[in-house]
């Protein structure tokens, strides 16, 4: 067995986000203030984008990922830009991480939802451009199951728009709207696309599933809807196209805010829902045990072993512990190994430096060479 594989997940992969350049937070703020046009912004960002890119070659990446240099929410930059859907000034963010807390903003369901013209399509094909079939270029898009949690399941005071009449409405019109941007970015040239969810992490939290038990929601059930919708959106995929699926629980200046193991969302999401792979949280006790992968089918499973939150460097034989560890589950041809999450899912990035993210990269691609 070796570490080649002809498409992702790879042997050692990454989730998506990388920490902002100085130049990208620099022109942003200019553009904030009206001193940078768009133009101007967009020029720097493809500037920036293109060493990174250069950067993650260099660290040995099979796929790279334009950082999300372009956005300031890993999610709502995305959500927001589908038609049907308002960005609205929030009193706090929609839920609590344990230390520090995101800008106060959200989104709401205000007409029906679709997908047109979403610029997000022209930022992948730049971004592809730029890497020019170097490596395999990765998309990373919010999953449809963050749109429905954030306005409808969060929101505790959600109420039907006046353009739905029920719940399943939404949801249909959810997968029609992200089974046509699967298919626009595959037309732009993606062949590896990401859906973030970190709609099961919350699912995870025993905490979490009481709070939302009083309110008389059932999480299982949501859950299930969720798989639904996503196996709609993939009913048609390309057989070229990988679609994989990241959970973590909560990822901001290196902070969180759920905790729990996969074992009350594993019968439900890893039994059923029809993504080629799964890239999970797995660097603290607070993601559990590697038992509930026994109701893994035959995706793909990308250990997230290795934390983007913090600077310290995991051993190479703990890692490697862990992952034979986890082939008592698994086998070993179905995983491979990642940081947990992102290094900047919002623009503010993770308490690390620009060194400490690449020291991670080479350690996975180290200790891929070594186990597989």
């Amino acid at each position: 067995m070796s570490t080649a594989i002809e498409k992702g997940p790879f042997r050692y992969d990454i989730v998506g986000s990388f920490l902002r350049t100085p130049e990208i937070k620099e022109a942003r703020q200019a553009f904030e203030a009206g001193t940078l046009d768009k133009a101007g912004l967009r020029k720097v960002e493809n500037e920036e984008i293109a060493k990174l890119v250069d950067k993650e070659l260099a660290v040995g990446l099979k796929a790279v990922t334009d950082g999300e240099y372009r956005r300031s929410f890993w999610h709502l930059d995305f959500l927001e830009n589908l038609k049907g859907i308002t960005h609205v000034k929030a009193d706090a963010w929609s839920v609590k991480f344990k230390s520090h807390q995101p800008k106060a903003v959200t989104i709401e369901i205000t007409d029906t939802i679709d997908f047109e013209d979403h610029p997000f399509v022209e930022d992948f094909k730049e971004f592809n451009a730029i890497v020019n079939n170097r490596a395999v270029a990765k998309m990373t898009i919010p999953s449809p199951s963050m749109l429905h949690l954030i306005c409808c399941v969060r929101n505790e005071h959600f109420t039907l728009p006046a353009c739905y009449n029920s719940e399943d409405e939404i949801f249909e019109d959810i997968a029609k709207a992200y089974k046509k941007a699967l298919h626009a970015f595959y037309d732009a040239g993606c062949r590896y696309l990401q859906l973030d969810d970190t709609s099961w992490g919350e699912f995870c939290d025993a905490e979490k599933r009481k709070a939302y038990a009083a309110r008389g929601i059932d999480v299982d059930k949501v859950g299930q809807k969720y798989v639904e919708v996503i196996n709609k959106v993939l009913e048609d995929k390309p057989a070229d196209l990988t679609v994989t699926m990241h959970i973590c629980r909560g990822n901001f200046r290196s902070t969180w805010f759920s905790s729990g193991g996969y074992d009350a969302i594993a019968p439900i999401l890893f039994a059923h829902c029809k993504v080629d792979g799964f890239f999970l949280e797995y660097d603290s006790d607070r993601a559990g045990g590697f038992t509930p992968l026994r109701h893994i089918k035959d995706q793909k499973v990308v250990l997230g072993l290795v934390t983007s939150k913090f600077a310290d460097l995991e051993k190479e034989e703990d890692i490697i512990e862990r992952i034979n560890e986890a082939t008592l589950y698994v086998p070993k041809e179905q995983l491979c190994i990642s940081p947990q999450c992102g290094f900047a899912s919002t623009e503010e990035g993770n308490a690390i430096t620009d060194e400490d993210q690449w020291k991670k990269l080479s350690l996975l691609k180290s200790i891929a060479e070594k186990v597989w």
